[in-house]
């Protein structure tokens, strides 16, 4: 019987053969469940099948799976892991370093996210992206001055670029420039009026201005928006007491506190004390 099955049938498949057929069958299973996983936002699920698919093969485009599904999972040190395999892989790509760098940053990891940066800007020294996490790099290093420096060369090479007017115009507001962060403002509510850090920066900065009923007119409108923002009610709440209104801002100091009920230790002065009341 035997011999009539291998004459008819082929010659018999090898037990290493076997095992590699439902290896390579098992792998495209749970990468493809993985990727759908990831895709559906079920983080850990996604981590699960991907790290057993990583188990039978190394594959690249496994790992950059891996490492959005662990980002998604805030297990950044896990997805910088497998960030920098890749990195290793291709050490030409920008977009991984981009990445490697975003994740610095939710890490608060300054120091390695301004290493990476410059890695990627010898790769690519005109990429508008690269130039903008390199400057939140270098805010958070607190060197505010080559962080506006590099915003403004990222917005030369991109004048579309959104996130780095905004973040220009918080650093320049920070700095105490409050026309160069009113200009950054105004481009951004031409383009983006309904976006709530827009609201918030515009707000700011006529808060800065001495502009109180406007300053407070748009944290009204930035709460429309964000029913929930924490930074909307602690900035209308200081603008009322700035102009006396104490109700109002013993309103905006108790809707703060149901949102965070830690915000009453980062505040000071007499808008803390009517927190007390």
């Amino acid at each position: 019987m035997g011999f009539l099955k291998s004459f008819f049938l082929g010659k018999e498949e090898s037990p290493e053969e076997k095992k590699k057929r439902d290896d390579e069958r098992d792998f495209d299973v749970l990468k493809t469940d993985g990727a759908r996983a990831l895709r559906m936002g079920q983080g850990e699920a996604a981590v699960r099948c991907l790290t057993k698919a990583l188990e039978i093969k190394d594959d690249l485009e496994v790992r950059d799976y891996l490492s959005q599904a662990f980002i998604r999972c805030d297990r950044l040190v896990e997805a910088r892991e497998q960030l920098q395999i890749l990195a290793q892989a291709q050490p030409d790509n920008v977009q991984i370093l981009i990445m490697m760098a975003r994740v610095d940053y939710m890490r608060e990891d300054y120091n390695a996210m301004a290493d990476i940066c410059e890695k990627a800007m010898l790769l690519d020294a005109d990429n508008a992206e690269v130039l903008f996490l390199y400057a939140r790099a270098a805010k958070g290093q607190h060197d505010l001055v080559n962080a506006v420096a590099m915003l403004t060369k990222s917005i030369m090479l991109n004048e579309h670029f959104g996130d780095a007017y905004l973040e220009r115009g918080k650093i320049l507001l920070q700095m105490g420039d409050v026309e160069g962060a009113a200009e950054d403002a105004a481009y951004l509510m031409e383009v983006a009026s309904e976006v709530e850090d827009v609201l918030l920066l515009q707000a700011a900065v006529m808060e800065a201005s001495g502009r109180l009923p406007e300053a407070i007119a748009t944290y009204d409108k930035a709460i429309k928006v964000n029913p929930f923002s924490i930074a909307a009610f602690k900035g209308r709440g200081a603008a009322r007491l700035a102009l006396g209104d104490k109700e109002g801002a013993e309103s905006d100091m108790r809707q703060l506190l149901e949102l965070d009920p830690t915000a009453l230790q980062h505040l000071s002065g007499e808008f803390k004390s009517q927190g007390r009341d």
